[in-house]
């Protein structure tokens, strides 16, 4: 395969909504390039992106797949995304690495909740954007509602570069910046070029006009060449189209219908001759601080932004390449670990298609098989050069549920499974809790959770349960309570003697020294679930020796891990220690921990005991003519409303609501919103569980 420089690479990703057409109109530009000699479609499971089976099953993509075509001297690598937010991982990856955006719109749908939470993400990343309103031939298009809703997403700085309409039956596009009719057959395929109809001829001046105005904006010297010239000429346009585009304020507006191959040649054509590539952006700041230049004569380093796992090949790893160039059998040094790699294999990937090449040169996109050391977020580079390129930030979850074996013996083929799940999708998080002694599995939603188990099933041979996780309660006291206890034990030869003397109070910071004791000793234990012990050595005239503090301490420690009330972390608890016998035979440290144990024990339920429960701060983004049924179903959920915020279109609701109530929040604002909210989740505070709502967890627990 040819070898491309750095000026002539565009790496381009596919977005939109969910059936919105991605897929089609990727496998249509493999075939305007010739990649592909006949094209397949989703229907009859035989796309060149759709590969995987689950895919194929469902027929909708799940995963960023990526491809390439090689077109007028110029190589794409095109990446085909999904279009569902569960899968937001695998844009975020996708946006990591592009240098331009399409942007496909259905004809018949316009913008769908689908693009506006994908255009969320791209207007984050300000990539050069280009909209393509597809299925133009369809009987329900309606291009300019459709574009109308483009503008109502993005602002005045959507512009018209096509338009279509119907000349004898006909379908055309009238594209203005060439200022030609392209004529299609009923089957698509290659137009005729016609001069634009006298009847259209106004409105293509005028948005010609509109056009250059929009283009002449974005550069000094093409302002003043418009005010001397009146106009710029085609070449004049792109220049200023593409300035517009990396700037992010100028977004141009095309027509396809990408199923029957209708003006995706000429959007093949746009991006070649406008689309920025890799070269043109504002180079890369590494997180050492230094400028990674595009180039392909600067010091290799090499960004992994995907892994993949496939059943016959293992672990492929997809990268790009920021600098440098990287040649077969190159060695590079992981920059996370100090590990040297072997770059044994490179390869073009079109789907599941390998395509062996020598080497590839910076801004390029290949893969690799069977690193050892490496994963999705690692820089590979040049040893010495101490460069690592900055990772890509992943969405947090927003569902969690608790994953076990169905069949006990399958419980370590499960977490290996889950680990490469997760090294492939990284939005999948595996937690073992110690304090729900439950293995927590945590992902963008139910969808998405779905697709986890199919791979389980499917890929790994493994059946698995997944629950609602417990929830991490707390328990504390809210008064003082004083005790004691004797542990006595008597069984022939040395027994077992300890008694101990303690008060009880909670705990808060800053607050003062206890009175009427004669503090001796001090120990703040910052406990690791949260919180704090502070334990008071009041003990006066050696009635415990010293020695046995420590199992006192002990013994009042592994009661707070399995709290009185639910088996809970107990927290903010002070205890002085102001009494208690001993035996000069019989003491020792067991007996000492066990009397502790019991004392706090006693105390703690005499204590006015209380449960905390986690409260988390969530915030919802919806469009404003929902909201109102968005805070019902807050506020059925015992949240607390924080406040409001208008952000366009949408309101942003924060409330504080305890995660107990969370339980399948995200299926539920899919339902009520249609899909068209989001929300995020972070731990706020704990605070204490109604009376109501106490009474029944002790109860199940007692159960």
């Amino acid at each position: 395969m040819k070898i491309y420089d750095d000026k002539h690479i565009k790496n381009v990703a596919i977005v939109g909504a969910n059936k919105s057409g991605k897929t089609t109109l990727a496998e249509t530009m493999l075939f305007e390039a010739g990649l592909v000699k006949r094209r397949g479609s989703v229907e009859n499971k035989n796309t060149v992106s759709d590969y995987h089976e689950i895919e194929q099953e469902r027929e909708t993509s799940i995963f960023a797949t990526p491809l390439h075509t090689e077109w007028r001297n110029y190589k794409i690598n095109l990446i085909d995304t999904p279009g569902l937010d569960d899968f937001i991982g695998e844009i975020a990856s996708t946006m990591r690495v592009a240098d331009s955006v399409i942007v496909v719109v259905n004809a018949q749908q316009g913008v769908e909740v689908g693009t506006e939470i994908i255009w969320n993400y791209v207007d984050r990343f300000s990539l050069p954007t280009v909209f393509a309103i597809n299925q133009i031939d369809s009987p329900n298009a309606d291009f300019e509602e459709s574009f109308k809703s483009i503008v109502n997403l993005i602002g005045k700085h959507a512009i018209k570069i096509q338009y279509p309409i119907v000349v004898d039956g006909a379908q055309c596009i009238i594209d203005v910046l060439k200022m030609k009719m392209y004529k299609f057959g009923p089957n698509g395929g290659k137009p005729e070029k016609l001069e634009i109809p006298e009847d259209q001829k106004e409105l293509a001046n005028q948005l010609q006009n509109e056009l250059i105005e929009k283009a002449a904006e974005n550069d000094e010297d093409l302002m003043e060449l418009y005010f001397d010239k009146g106009t710029l000429n085609e070449d004049e346009m792109r220049e200023g189209i593409k300035k517009g585009m990396l700037n992010h304020e100028l977004f141009p507006v095309f027509c396809i219908s990408a199923l029957k191959d209708m003006g995706s040649g000429r959007l093949m054509g746009f991006i070649d001759n406008v689309a920025p590539s890799s070269a043109d952006l504002k180079p890369e700041q590494s997180i050492e601080g230094d400028t990674i230049e595009c180039k392909s004569d600067a010091p290799t380093s090499l960004f992994i932004f995907k892994t993949l796992y496939e059943p016959n090949l293992g672990q492929i790893s997809f990268f790009k390449v920021k600098s440098g160039e990287i040649k077969q059998n190159d060695k590079l040094e992981n920059s996370r670990n100090g590990e040297i790699e072997i770059l044994n294999q490179l390869f073009i990937m079109d789907g599941k298609n390998r395509e062996p090449v020598e080497k590839l040169c910076a801004g390029d996109i290949g893969a690799t098989l069977k690193l050892k050391y490496t994963k999705t977020n690692d820089t590979l580079r040049t040893k010495g050069s101490n460069i690592t390129i900055k990772p890509i930030h992943f969405p947090d979850p927003r569902i969690n549920k608790s994953v076990t074996a169905a069949d006990k013996n399958d419980e370590e083929k499960l977490n290996d499974a889950l680990k490469k799940i997760h090294n492939q999708d990284p939005t999948v998080i595996i937690k073992y809790s110690k304090e729900l002694k439950q293995q927590i599995l945590s992902c963008q939603g139910e969808l998405h959770l779905a697709t986890i188990d199919w791979t389980l099933q499917k890929i790994y041979g493994i059946k698995a349960i997944f629950e609602q996780p417990r929830i991490t309660y707390r328990e504390t006291i809210q008064r003082s309570a004083t005790t004691s206890y004797k542990h006595k034990k008597q069984s022939g030869g040395s027994g077992q003697f300890g008694e101990v003397h303690i008060k009880i109070e909670p705990y808060y910071e800053g607050m003062p020294e206890p009175e009427g004791f004669n503090i001796r000793g001090k120990e703040v234990v910052d406990l690791e679930w949260g919180g704090k012990l502070v334990f008071y050595n009041c003990i006066v005239g050696g009635v415990i020796d010293t020695r046995y503090l420590p199992s006192v301490l002990k013994g009042i420690l592994e009661v707070m891990e399995e709290g009185p009330l639910t088996k809970s972390y107990a927290r903010d608890i002070r205890v002085m220690l102001f009494d208690g016998k001993m035996h000069a035979v019989d003491s020792n440290d067991i007996s000492f921990k066990i009397a502790a144990a019991h004392a706090f024990k006693e105390a703690f339920l005499n204590a006015k005991p209380k449960l905390l429960e986690p409260i988390h701060e969530i915030t919802v983004k919806v469009p404003e003519e929902l909201m109102g049924n968005v805070m019902t179903d807050l506020q059925s959920r015992r949240s607390i409303i924080l406040g409001m915020d208008s952000d366009g279109k949408y309101q942003t609701i924060k409330a504080k609501t305890p995660l107990a109530e969370m339980y399948k929040y995200s299926t539920t604002l899919r339902s009520i919103t249609q899909g068209r909210g989001s929300f995020s989740t972070k731990f706020s505070s704990f605070e204490l569980v109604p009376n109501n709502v106490q009474e029944e967890l002790i109860k199940k627990n007692k159960e």
